[in-house]
């Protein structure tokens, strides 16, 4: 969750399945590594130098890096971005459209035809404040950020299972 300088609370939940990668090429540093506060996914910053790999498109269903090999389809990231402030629907509508660029600095790629991604956004209006312009548009600029850190946090924190079909960042990295 990320607190707003004027009291705004917003926080976000991902279930993380994408087509993309989240991190840099193979290695164990996240696209999202900018927007991390503390060590929340590994405190790894960004690998230096960058690889020459990372400009690669690495998809789970064609790398063998990532274990079982899989057809396309079936992958997604499903989230919610939650927030303490008043919003109209009008606003709900914008703030979930601005999680999505969260999507786009975590995963890369992202938003593929094998994936099917989704926002959902909710307002408690817990907060009582009601949005500024300017106001609103930072805290349209946190969605982005909470989201990809939620999205980079969700697969730094995952555990193995049984039966898994892909191997848990964890796993991948030690």
């Amino acid at each position: 969750s990320t607190l707003l300088d004027n009291g705004v609370i917003i926080g976000a939940l991902a279930a993380v399945n994408p087509t993309g990668s989240v991190t840099t090429g193979r290695t164990r540093h996240f696209w999202a590594a900018p927007f991390e506060i503390g060590d929340e996914f590994g405190g790894l910053g960004y690998p230096s130098p960058m690889p020459d790999e990372a400009k690669r498109i690495l998809l789970k269903y064609r790398d063998k890096h990532f274990g079982r090999q899989t057809e396309t389809g079936g992958n997604t990231t499903i989230a919610v971005i939650a927030t303490d402030a008043v919003l109209t629907k009008a606003a709900a509508k914008r703030l979930a459209m601005s999680a999505h660029d969260g999507f786009v600095r975590a995963i890369w790629p992202t938003h593929t035809p094998a994936d099917g991604d989704l926002v959902f956004a909710l307002a408690t209006g817990t907060s009582g404040i009601e949005l500024s312009a300017d106001a609103a548009i930072d805290l349209c600029a946190a969605a982005g950020a909470t989201m990809a850190r939620a999205i980079s946090r969700g697969v730094y924190a995952a555990t193995p299972a049984e039966n898994d079909l892909f191997p848990v960042w964890s796993s991948r990295m030690k």
